[in-house]
């Protein structure tokens, strides 16, 4: 197939072997490394796959140096994350979007798994995100911990076949550390984006998926004991309770995770008149 992959890292060894198989079918898989301190390396150069390393400042910019800078032998790339599979109905209907040819990119939806199994309901599935792109038709922006597509020349189609997405691989001490950072840069951008213009309350009953749940993300920054509210939309009004422990066990999580944003929202804004007085 006539279709590139990139893979960022950091000290993602034991997810990427994984990974790689999953894309064994690829002849131009690049992993740009953020300088691990594992055998990242050493996993990436086994595969066959390409080893590129960068500084990591955010995850936008990451991307945009990517298809900035490394020479990608095909025109069309897929973005996947070390702890993430490519599924072969997946490769399919890339391989048929990329002749077809209509799109700059298409979003993607992930099947997310916890315990061995899919959180249909919890997740929220489908959750879409733009993953496969014409290089030169679309840019990246930072938003939040995580990146948005800021343009795409001839806008975006939209794939039905997921990737599955093993977020808990390295278990629940690392999901911790890793959600404590991705807390922090939620935080100042939902800061950000109360000190800003005001909410577009039609936003929330878009019928554009993508405009809904975005919108529905800058409400729950506006509104009292979020923390509670996102448990009780995920688990009771989301059926998540149909995906049993785990599902349980996901709900909670993300509660977690909501009143750790909230925490640190409140104490930075709390610093920001402090700090004018």
């Amino acid at each position: 197939m006539s279709l590139s992959v990139l893979i960022l890292t950091l000290n993602e060894a034991e997810n990427l072997r994984n990974c790689l198989e999953s894309v064994a079918w690829c002849d131009d898989a690049v992993v740009l490394d953020s300088y691990s301190e594992d055998c990242t390396e050493e996993v990436t150069r086994e595969s066959g796959a390409r080893f590129v390393q960068r500084q990591f400042d955010d995850f936008a910019s990451q991307r945009n140096f990517a298809i900035d800078h490394i020479p990608f032998k095909h025109e069309w790339l897929f973005h996947l994350d070390a702890d993430e599979r490519f599924s072969p109905e997946l490769a399919d209907e890339c391989k048929k979007a990329i002749a077809d040819d209509a799109h700059s990119g298409f979003l993607v939806p992930s099947k997310m798994i916890l315990q061995g199994k899919w959180l249909k309901h919890a997740a929220g599935y489908p959750v879409y995100q733009m993953r496969l792109m014409k290089l030169g038709e679309v840019r990246f922006v930072q938003h939040g911990h995580g990146q948005r597509e800021c343009s795409a020349r001839r806008g975006l189609g939209k794939l039905s076949a997921p990737y599955l997405h093993y977020s808990f691989s390295k278990g629940l001490h690392e999901w911790f550390e890793r959600h404590n950072r991705y807390s922090t840069m939620e935080a100042e951008a939902c800061v950000k984006e109360l000190e800003g213009t005001g909410f577009d309350w039609r936003a929330p009953f878009s019928g554009d998926p993508i405009v809904k749940r975005r919108a529905l993300k800058q409400l729950s920054s506006r509104l009292p004991f979020r923390p509670w509210l996102k448990f009780i939309y995920m688990y009771s009004l989301g059926v998540g309770f149909l995906d049993g422990g785990p599902g349980l066990t996901y709900c909670v999580l993300q509660a977690i995770y909501e009143y750790m944003i909230s925490l640190k929202v409140r104490e930075l804004r709390r610093q920001r008149r402090e700090g004018r007085r």
